[in-house]
């Protein structure tokens, strides 16, 4: 048995019988009362694990990070099982000690020359003040020498995940539904100047009662003003507008609704709208579809020298019901309107929650508040199973309140 893990036990071992000393400190870091006690079989739980330390044995580099974050906040995190890598967080799915939730843990590594990364104090930043039904909740932050980690409610799935286990099928109603709830999630961003600049069907989350909530704001940005300068290395290509395609830095709102567009037709056709895999091709594929801009289309576009630069033919604009059968009149109207080349004609997310598409909801569902307690319950109730073919029926309680 190495050293180091024998060091680890014994910091372990002290850890665990310091346990009554630090129950206020329990209390602040998972953000519940001041006044929750410990249950006592809790204690004795504790008392147990500190005769036989769980380190005695050896383990893997990733086990051991992980064991040792749990071992220096144990009472609150059980680390589970990682579920994925990101560029910059390696993300693990746990379980709360005290109230037995699972939640999902991202681990920030920390360079001692370069501290937190910038995306990670971005989202920590604005997800502490973004409380909303459809917005994944923050629910505390460790700090230790080596990792941040952030701890978020756990969803179970997301939206890639859940197309490919309808077999890229979703039921039109349930399109329809996750749409109405991006839209929510979303105009409840932008009404607080919050452009969230990564909007993919990996970043929306859904959870067993037909929530869908948005995630991973570490590339979001709060604006000051209508429009101002920044990078327009954002966003996943696919979901990209073209005129942050074209080289602007200087977008609003407007950046994520072009993607909100682009998810509606992947939920509503099974595949991505424009796959392409450079910039070029993208826009060759947007242009393809969408017809080639004009300074009616765009007004300025004709003085964009990358624009100019790339030579493209001169595409006509093709009948979007054609690509997009299943959906109705409607929805290509709203598809049409996410999709405009103009930014200040783009519809916002607060007009597009007001639109036709929406009518067969029901007037009701925009009396739904911002918490999730509130709108679990019909977002669970109006859900279409299986493969999208059998409606699960609304309860009789449901019926008289909605």
């Amino acid at each position: 048995m190495s050293m180091f893990v024998l060091k680890m036990c014994s910091r372990l071992k002290r850890w665990l019988i310091s346990a009554p000393t630090i129950l206020q400190d329990v209390s602040k870091r998972m953000s519940l009362p001041m006044d929750i006690r410990l249950p006592p079989e809790f204690l004795k739980k504790l008392q147990l694990e500190s005769d036989n330390p769980p380190l005695c044995k050896p383990v893997s580099r990733m086990s051991r990070r992980a064991s040792l974050v749990s071992a220096l906040y144990y009472y609150i995190l059980i680390y589970l099982a990682i579920c994925l890598s990101g560029t910059y967080a390696t993300v693990f799915k746990g379980r709360s000690k005290l109230t037995e939730n699972l939640v999902a843990l991202k681990e920030i590594r920390l360079e001692h020359e370069e501290g937190a990364p910038c995306t990670a104090i971005r989202e920590v930043s604005l997800l502490k003040n973004l409380k909303h039904a459809n917005i994944v909740t923050l629910h505390d932050i460790i700090h230790t020498e080596r990792c941040l980690t952030l701890v978020f409610e756990y969803l179970d799935s997301d939206l890639k995940q859940y197309l490919d286990n309808c077999g890229n099928l979703m039921s039109m109603h349930n399109v329809k539904i996750f749409m109405f709830q991006l839209l929510r999630g979303l105009s409840y961003c932008h009404t607080r100047k919050i452009l969230h600049r990564d909007l993919k069907p990996q970043n929306l989350l859904i959870n067993e009662t037909g929530e869908l909530k948005l995630a991973d704001f570490g590339l979001a940005r709060a604006k000051s003003v209508p429009t101002k300068t920044y990078s327009n290395e954002v966003v996943t290509l696919w979901y990209r507008p073209p005129d942050v395609l074209l080289g602007s830095t200087e977008y609003s709102t407007p950046i994520d609704m072009w993607g909100v567009g682009c998810i509606l037709n992947e939920m509503a056709t099974g595949h991505p709208m424009f796959p392409g895999a450079t910039v070029k091709e993208e826009l060759h594929l947007i242009f393809r579809l969408l017809g080639t801009p004009t300074e009616e289309t765009w007004s300025g576009i004709s003085s964009n020298e990358e624009f100019r630069s790339y030579l493209f033919p001169q595409y006509r604009p093709q009948t979007l019901i054609n690509h997009v059968p299943r959906l109705d009149t409607e929805g290509i109207d709203l598809l049409s309107a996410l999709l405009l080349y103009d930014t200040r004609s783009r519809i916002s997310a607060e007009a597009a929650l007001q639109h036709p598409y929406f009518l067969s909801l029901g007037n009701n569902i925009h009396n739904l508040t911002d918490n999730s307690n509130d709108s679990s319950d019909w977002w669970r109730a109006n859900q279409e199973t299986g493969n999208g073919m059998s409606v699960t029926r609304v309860s009789q309680n449901l019926m008289k309140i909605f």
